[in-house]
């Protein structure tokens, strides 16, 4: 009986040190992002006073893409954070029982992987966009036939199979974890991998309309994220995404249209 208690204990505190470890981790990472947009959003304002640690209006260099390749880096980082609960939850208790358990920080290093390669790859696209002048000085998109398609792109996605499937996986994180499980350090980072992916199809392309409504803007990177979130959680989240894959399309088709008159 003394023992079973004891166990129990030892698995709430290493619970509750893990989860504040995953939560102070995730909030700060947030805070610190959320607190370079702000000054970004300020400081576009008052350009006369203050020089911005932001991509050159002219060509990039080597600075220019890693302040870029940060933002896009740890834009998605916090949502991770209900996975890495439970993850968390899971290989506390393995390790409460004596059992093999693989530390956390291996499971995040499989996530990053795939959000590395995709903030890779929209810095990239950036790049491309801003030397071909299809962004503006300001992060705004300047081609509307560009926008329209991005838009439509996005809502028509939100309706096909792999973006349910993702989401589906996503809004159940324990039950990914119990069917997907792996043993050691390589079963972790697989999984790792593997959830990235997912968490990677289910917003990839509402990251993109990024570049049609502006990369910097504060509204609409607040919400996305707030977006993002919801579908995720709620308990009508696939009918939330269908919804808004209606909107983007309906909103690509009249920038569409309007950029045609």
């Amino acid at each position: 009986m003394r023992s079973a208690m004891h166990d129990n204990i030892v698995l709430a505190k290493l619970l509750r040190q893990d989860h504040a470890i995953v939560v102070v981790g995730a909030s700060a990472i947030a805070l610190l992002g959320w607190a370079y947009l702000f000054y970004q959003g300020w400081a576009m304002q008052h350009m006369d006073l203050v020089a911005m640690a932001m991509p050159s209006t002219g060509a990039w260099g080597p600075m220019d893409l890693l302040l870029v390749f940060a933002m896009w880096a740890v834009m998605m980082v916090p949502s991770a954070t209900p996975m890495l609960l439970a993850f968390a939850t899971i290989s506390c208790s393995r390790r409460a029982q004596g059992r093999a358990f693989v530390p956390l920080w291996v499971f995040l290093a499989g996530y990053l992987v795939l959000w590395t390669a995709f903030s890779l790859a929209a810095t990239l696209a950036q790049w491309g966009l801003h030397s071909l002048a299809l962004i503006s000085p300001m992060m705004v998109g300047t081609s509307p036939l560009l926008g329209s398609l991005l838009l439509i792109t996005a809502g028509v996605y939100q309706w096909t199979p792999l973006k349910q499937a993702c989401l589906r996986h996503c809004r159940s994180p324990l039950q990914f974890l119990l069917a997907c499980w792996q043993d050691g350090s390589a079963g972790a980072f697989l999984m790792g991998l593997r959830h990235g992916a997912y968490c990677l199809g289910c917003c990839w392309l509402l990251m993109a309309v990024l570049f049609a409504v502006g990369v910097m803007n504060l509204a609409w990177i607040a919400a996305l994220s707030v977006f993002v979130l919801l579908e995720k959680i709620i308990p009508r989240g696939f009918w939330v995404a269908k919804a808004a894959g209606l909107v983007l399309m309906g909103w690509g088709g009249w920038m569409a249209i309007s950029c045609g008159a």
